[in-house]
C-alpha cells in the first residue's frame, strides 16, 4: 500500500481527486496482483453477509451455546416499532442491528469480522441501517467498506485491532473509527472529514478495557457493539458539522497503542479483570464451569 497514515490517505486522495474506497480498490489491486473486477466482488460477498447476519440476528433464534445471550436485538427492533425512542429510530435501528450481528456470532453464525468477531456488529450495523435510511444501492455500500478498510488497515499497522493486545479500545474502538469515516465518505464529505471522525471515534473510546464474562465474546461484547454503531454515528455527524480532531487522527492512533501497552493484562482479553471479576461475573463463569462438567461426565 502506498500509504501508513490517516494523513497519508487524505494527500493521495486529493493528489489523485479520487474518494478513499477508489485509493483502496486501486492500491489493493496492486498488492494482490488480482482484477479490480474480482476485488470488488470479493467486498461484495461480505456486504451480503454482514446483511444476511442482521436479519438472521432480527429475526431468528440467537441465544447463544453458554445461554448467556440472545433476544436482544430483537428487543430492541421491537422497541423501536413501538414508538418513538429516546436516541432516536436512526440510532436505535443502527443499536439492534449492531446487537443482531454480535449475537449471530455468539450462536455461532456467520459473520464477517470487521475488523475482529469480537466488533462485527458495528460496520454491519451502521452500514445496513444507513442503507436502508437513505436508499444507498449495495454497490455504494461496497464502496463503503473499501473506505472502511483503508482506515482499519492503517489503524492495524500503527496501532492494534487485538483485545488481547490493546484492550476493547483496540476491537470496539477501531469499528466505531471505520464506520464513522466510511460514512462521512458515503454522505459526501471529504477525506479530511473521513478522518476527522475516526479521530473523534478512537478518542471517545481510548482506554476501554477487554473483559468478557467467563473468557466468552458475550458479555459486556454485544451491548458494546450496540452502543458502538450509535458513537460512531454520532462522530461521522461531528465531523460532517465541521467538527474537527484537535489531536491529529494519526496521533490518537499512537496513542491508542500506546494506551494499550500499559494496560494491566487482567483488561486485556483474560477474564481476570474489569466485569469478569465481578461477584455476578465471577458466578457466571462458576456456573458455566460447572455445566460443561456436568455434560462432560
Amino acid at each position: 500500500m502506498q500509504f501508513r497514515t490517516l494523513q497519508d490517505i487524505v494527500r493521495l486522495c486529493e493528489e489523485r481527486q479520487c474518494s478513499i474506497a477508489e485509493l483502496m480498490i486501486v492500491e489493493q489491486v496492486k498488492e494482490t496482483g488480482v482484477s479490480r473486477e474480482q476485488v470488488v466482488e470479493q467486498m461484495t460477498s461480505y456486504y451480503e453477509v454482514m446483511k444476511e447476519a442482521v436479519h438472521r440476528g432480527i429475526h431468528e433464534d440467537t441465544v447463544s451455546r453458554s445461554s448467556l445471550t440472545g433476544g436482544d436485538a430483537r428487543r430492541v427492533y421491537d422497541y423501536l416499532n413501538g414508538g418513538e425512542t429516546a436516541a432516536g429510530s436512526h440510532s436505535t435501528r443502527a443499536m439492534s442491528y449492531a446487537l443482531a450481528v454480535s449475537e449471530v456470532n455468539a450462536s455461532m453464525g456467520r459473520i464477517i469480522a470487521t475488523p475482529t468477531a469480537g466488533s462485527c456488529g458495528i460496520i454491519p450495523g451502521v452500514f445496513v441501517s444507513t442503507q436502508e435510511r437513505f436508499s444507498w444501492s449495495d454497490e455504494q455500500m461496497v464502496l463503503g467498506l473499501f473506505a472502511a478498510g483503508a482506515i482499519g488497515y492503517v489503524i492495524a499497522n500503527n496501532s492494534s485491532i487485538s483485545g488481547a493486545e490493546g484492550g476493547c479500545q483496540a476491537e470496539v474502538g477501531s469499528a466505531i473509527g471505520m464506520a464513522a469515516g466510511a460514512v462521512v465518505e458515503l454522505r459526501d464529505g471529504t477525506p479530511q472529514q473521513a478522518m476527522h471522525a475516526v479521530g473523534l471515534a478512537l478518542k471517545n473510546t481510548l482506554g476501554l478495557i477487554c473483559d468478557p464474562v467467563a473468557g466468552l465474546v458475550e458479555i459486556p461484547c454485544i451491548v458494546r457493539n450496540g452502543l458502538g454503531a450509535v458513537n460512531a454515528l454520532a462522530a461521522a455527524d461531528m465531523a460532517l458539522a465541521g467538527v474537527r480532531s484537535a489531536i491529529p487522527s494519526d496521533e490518537v492512533v499512537d496513542v491508542m497503542l500506546q494506551v494499550g501497552r500499559t494496560m494491566p493484562s487482567e483488561h486485556r482479553e483474560t477474564a481476570r479483570g474489569g466485569l469478569a471479576q465481578t461477584p455476578t461475573g465471577r458466578k457466571i463463569t462458576e456456573e458455566l464451569r460447572r455445566r460443561r462438567e456436568n455434560q462432560g461426565s
